[in-house]
This record gives structure tokens, sequence and C-alpha cells, in this order.
């Protein structure tokens, strides 16, 4: 798990292109959205074309996601249920 936490955070960065972010400025539990990262609703689409892409989770329901990108740490234990990649 704590190694696709890591990748994660690397993918997030790589992603949404935050070049001022480390991954060691990323906490698992750390919000991503609003007080945390600051990521809006563009990064999220990002983020589900990422699950998508590398994971094979396909995300229909916005509730879901919201969900799911509450952290790291959520979207890590998410992703061992459900991937297919």
């Amino acid at each position: 798990m704590e190694a696709l936490k890591l990748e994660l955070k690397e993918k997030i960065i790589e992603q949404l292109n935050l070049e001022d972010v480390e991954v060691s400025e990323i906490g698992d539990k750390d919000p991503l959205f609003g007080d945390g990262l600051g990521l809006d609703s563009i990064d999220a689409l990002e983020l589900i074309v990422m699950l998508d892409k590398d994971y094979g989770i396909k995300l229909t329901d916005p509730k879901e996601g919201k969900k799911i990108f509450e952290s790291v740490e959520v979207m890590a234990s998410y992703i061992t249920e459900n991937r297919t990649k």
C-alpha cells in the first residue's frame, strides 16, 4: 500500500503539473481538494482519466469521485480494491 501511495503522489504531481509541490509535502491523509492541495473540478477530471488509464477503474458517479479523491490514502484503498490493471 505504501508503494501505491507514493506512486499516486508522483502521478498527481505529474498529471496536474504541480511543479511547486514535492512528494514529501503531500500527506497520506491530507485533503486533495479545498484546504489541502487545493485541487479543483478540472483536476478531478484529470484524476478520473488517470484512474481509468492507469488502473482500469471507470468512475461514472460524480459523488463516488468526491469520496474517492478525499485523500491519497482513500484513493490507494479504492484502487487496491477495484483495479483491473
